[in-house]
């Protein structure tokens, strides 16, 4: 009994249940999302501002 799961009939209306669906083995908390983006700023302003000298352009 312990196998047997509980679904919804298929006349849901389109509602699907994502939680069943798939879990990922790579999980980011809020934080470290956060945290990427802002890297991934910092790193884009820093290219738009300094990217012509590194690359001998100016």
């Amino acid at each position: 009994m312990a196998d047997e799961k509980i679904t919804m009939p298929s006349s849901t209306a389109g509602i699907t249940r994502y939680f069943d669906d798939y879990k990922s083995k790579i999980e980011f908390t809020p934080g470290q999302i956060v945290v990427a983006c802002i890297a991934v700023f910092v790193i884009t302003l820093l290219l738009h501002l300094y990217a012509n000298r590194l690359l001998g352009l100016a």
